[in-house]
């Protein structure tokens, strides 16, 4: 069950009208590393985990990017202004002037629709955890390329806002992998031969990873430092 809270996660603000960081911002709305695509892969991943604690923190994590996309639909909308403009919107897709009447559509940046492809899902809760490990850091990347591409102070505090909660998910998932070693696809790692080979092709070169006595990846709790986005 889901409940919709009437106030956004965080309150947003734009100083102005900008239609065309409108259209760029829709990658964070209906792209490949966007806010539609992490709910909707975590909230699938969730159906088969038998453990209760990954369980509800995959259904945490996927709520919150719910909340996530209505703040970026609302500062789109934001952006967008009152009256259809496509004119000034010559960057990346116009199509909320020319179809939608300036409702954010669940698209890329490109104008390109978008597509449950985007979701991982495995069963196998270690590569999943190791695939929403990597959303959340490319969601970030993506959210550091945008704030550095607008100097309207509203917009740039909401992604600021953002782009630290992909952080906050992102450590999360690494305490769930740390919780789960020796399980599915972790089981049995690097016992035998094959799984201790490494082939130096690149020649003149050196080895410079030892694959001897491989482990499966675990993460440290870290004090992350804050994030540079300039």
């Amino acid at each position: 069950m889901f409940k919709h809270d009437k106030n956004l996660l965080q309150q947003v603000r734009v100083d102005a009208p900008n239609p065309n960081y409108a259209a760029m911002l829709q990658e964070q709305l209906g792209g490949p590393q966007g806010e539609l695509k992490a709910a909707m892969q975590y909230l699938s991943q969730s159906y088969r985990i038998k453990q209760p604690e990954i369980r509800d923190l995959f259904l945490d994590i996927a709520s919150e990017e719910l909340s996530h996309m209505e703040m970026v639909a609302t500062l789109i909308n934001m952006l967008n202004g009152h009256e259809p403009d496509a004119k000034h919107a010559d960057v990346g897709n116009i199509e909320a002037h020319v179809l939608t009447g300036l409702t954010p559509m669940l698209s890329n940046a490109s104008g390109y629709l978008w597509t449950a492809a985007y979701v991982n899902e495995t069963g196998d809760l270690a590569a999943d955890i190791l695939s929403n490990i990597a959303a959340e850091q490319r969601a970030k990347v993506v959210y550091q390329y945008l704030y550095r591409q607008i100097n309207d102070k509203g917009v740039r505090d909401a992604i600021d806002f953002l782009l630290n909660r992909e952080e906050a998910h992102n450590t999360m998932f690494r305490e769930a992998f740390n919780k789960i070693q020796d399980t599915g696809s972790l089981k049995d790692w690097g016992i035998t031969k094959d799984s201790k080979l490494y082939f130096n092709l690149s020649t003149p070169g050196g080895q410079y990873f030892n694959a001897d006595n491989p482990q499966p990846p675990s993460f440290n709790n870290p004090n992350a430092p804050d994030s540079s986005r300039q």
